[in-house]
């Protein structure tokens, strides 16, 4: 079922029943009552990434309250996408648009890896999560995707499941077209690296070429952006062989 995007959305991290009200403070109600000056008896659409979608109203016991009360649920909760997406840390701007556009694209798990060349980091987790939360509230989004803390790639690497294919992005790839690759992928457990703006070092090319749950897939004849690659890579996987087939 479609999203509604005529309704505001809020993300609340309560249980979600018919009839249970919820007492909503500090930055929702500051959003609510201040932003959005949302009035006693308005409907809002709330989610929690657990008990799928409910049309709620918002009611004021008193002057520095709200209570959200559902009333029904209008979309159930889906299946969390399997996707998991990993990623070298960009600078903070540009750090928040990935997230973002990794959450729309249908990321189910966000991992941070620690790469060579990597030049940025993770200041905060909960900005990250933050990040998540937003996108999934703008775009419809019931399941709210796992962030993981970082990790270094080759610690990763030592324990990853066999069972879960990494595509990865490899900058150095003398090909020009990802299909026939993704194309030979039978595994339904999928993984996507990206790498930093200085690419990955040939230290670890080598070693994710040797390993047998890895494959490499080039991004065409034009050399992208860390984050315009995360986003041309994960719309030519899902188109290929993920959700959007």
């Amino acid at each position: 079922m479609r999203a509604n995007f005529r309704m505001q959305r809020l993300f609340l991290d309560a249980p979600l029943s018919q009839g249970q009200a919820q007492e909503v403070s500090g930055e929702h109600f500051n959003y609510l009552a201040n932003v959005l000056r949302m009035a006693d008896g308005a409907e809002i659409l709330a989610f929690n990434g657990r008990d799928g979608e409910w049309r709620a109203k918002i009611t004021f016991p008193t002057r520095k309250k709200i209570a959200l009360e559902p009333l029904a649920q209008v979309r159930p909760q889906p299946e969390a996408s399997d996707l998991h997406y990993l990623f070298a840390p960009l600078k903070v701007g540009r750090l928040d648009y990935l997230v973002q556009k990794a959450v729309e694209m249908g990321a189910g798990t966000l991992q941070p890896v620690m790469t060579q060349h990597v030049q940025g980091k993770i200041t905060s987790m909960d900005r990250l999560q933050a990040n998540v939360i937003e996108a999934a509230e703008q775009c419809g989004i019931l399941s709210i995707p796992t962030v993981e803390a970082p990790a270094k790639l080759g610690d990763l690497l030592d324990r990853w499941p066999s069972d879960r294919r990494i595509i990865y992005c490899d900058e150095g790839d003398e090909g020009q077209n990802p299909l026939p690759l993704l194309s030979g992928i039978s595994e339904r457990k999928l993984a996507l690296l990206v790498g930093p703006e200085g690419g990955f070092s040939e230290e670890e090319r080598a070693r994710l070429r040797a390993l047998p749950f890895v494959t490499a897939i080039p991004l065409g004849p034009r050399i992208l952006r860390a984050d315009t690659a995360a986003v041309a890579a994960l719309a030519v996987i899902q188109a290929a062989i993920g959700d959007w087939r």
